[in-house]
């Protein structure tokens, strides 16, 4: 994770930072990150990494990088000029932790972990289209020496694969329908057959598929009483932390986070 110390909306890159520059409540996006660092830490061990002044989005750590299986991580290589400066940081703090540090043709955008995923059966999942390149498939394949399933995301709003696919343990998913393809849809289902959790609008809206997962627990933003029941019944629990100030800058919880 990394403090907001320098987050604000500062510029457009999204569609939920539009009218949202300059609106940002830094002192209760301090709390808000505050609280959610508190409740994963009773939960999971946190690293920090030091924020930098005009980075105002490297408070969203997920896109800094994938850490791959046998201590390897592809750093990212950010879409927008806004964000590249954030890449050496990123690589910077990977080395200083021991990791080993892969890199993919400086012609493809990958914005790590924002973008590829792992399921809890160890498959690999890489959204494309708004962020990161189709291209960059291939050279994670070939790096990981594995298979990796390719998700078309359509919708502007959910830019990054983590803010409409979230893998959950025991082998279900928490999924927006919308963001995708109907061929990718299609993919989803197969692969993960009656372990699929389909969000409603509301729940897309409010990055409910921007969660973490720890054990049985889901901690997102905010969740409808037809989600929750429909989790439940998966013997998953809900812990709701508001991240509002955030998502005016189109991040929730599982942006501000990066699972090493």
């Amino acid at each position: 994770m990394c403090d907001p110390r320098y987050f604000e909306v500062s510029y457009v890159i999204n569609p939920w930072m539009a009218g949202n520059q300059g609106l940002e409540n830094k002192e209760l996006a301090a709390k808000q990150w505050k609280n959610l660092h508190d409740i994963l830490s009773s939960k999971a061990s946190i690293k920090l990494i030091e924020p930098v002044a005009g980075l105002p989005d490297m408070v969203f750590t997920a896109n800094g990088g994938f850490v791959c299986r046998d201590h390897e991580v592809i750093v990212s290589s950010f879409r927008y000029p806004e964000r590249q400066g954030e890449s050496s940081y990123f690589s910077q703090f990977f080395e200083n932790s021991g990791y080993r540090i892969r890199r993919l043709n400086s012609d493809i955008k990958f914005e790590g972990a924002g973008d590829a995923l792992y399921d809890s059966n160890g498959r690999v999942w890489i959204g494309y289209g708004h962020r990161s390149d189709a291209q960059a498939l291939d050279e994670i394949a070939t790096i990981l020496q594995a298979q990796v399933n390719g998700l078309t995301l359509v919708a502007p709003r959910w830019y990054h694969l983590d803010t409409a696919f979230c893998p959950l343990v025991n082998g279900y998913v928490l999924a927006y329908e919308q963001a995708f393809t109907s061929q990718s849809v299609n993919i989803i289902k197969n692969k993960f057959n009656d372990r699929v959790i389909w969000v409603s609008d509301e729940d897309a809206n409010n990055f409910a598929c921007n969660a973490v997962n720890i054990g049985s627990d889901i901690i997102l933003n905010k969740a409808s009483d037809e989600l929750k029941v429909a989790l439940s019944k998966h013997n998953f629990s809900i812990i709701e932390v508001d991240v509002s100030e955030f998502m005016k800058a189109g991040g929730a919880c599982k942006c501000l986070t990066l699972e090493l």
